[in-house]
């Protein structure tokens, strides 16, 4: 699904985000798919028995990220991808309310989020219609993001 989605952004003229090389190929990226199923909280969406999205929550941002950890317990979404050949399925919200759900029933109010900010803003409002309010931007080189926040309790 990663190099499917590096391959879908290239294609529709994005190469910032994600660059050009497929996922797979990045050095680390193996081992943090491997960190993301062992250390973290993976949810696979399927579709009749086939994976169509992802979903990592962890219990904070990236540390490669300049982000800063909440000043609450909180629950992070460090990824979030699906299948772009099962797009406008509503794969990536029913995902994101499984994180929310899973954020309350862990007894934690505060669901966080960072993206890629360039673009025109389409992911920041992808997260803004799923729920999640722009709380701080930041720099990580020369690529712009935006942390989210979203109130689950």
């Amino acid at each position: 699904m990663l190099d499917s989605a590096v391959v879908w952004m290239n294609n529709r003229g994005n190469t910032e985000q994600w660059g050009t090389t497929p996922y797979s190929q990045r050095p680390g990226s193996m081992a943090r798919v491997e960190r993301y199923t062992t250390e973290n909280a993976p949810y696979i969406a399927e579709s009749d028995g086939t994976p169509v999205g992802a979903l990592v929550l962890d219990s904070g941002p990236s540390p490669q990220m300049p982000i800063a950890p909440a000043e609450e317990p909180e629950r992070y979404v460090r990824l979030l991808v699906s299948d772009r050949r099962y797009a406008g399925l509503g794969i990536g919200a029913a995902l994101l309310a499984h994180a929310a759900e899973e954020t309350r029933r862990a007894g934690v109010e505060l669901l966080r989020v960072d993206c890629w900010a360039g673009g025109g803003g389409e992911l920041v409002a992808f997260y803004e219609r799923n729920g999640f309010t722009p709380t701080e931007q930041f720099l990580s080189g020369a690529w712009p993001g935006q942390v989210l926040a979203q109130r689950v309790g």
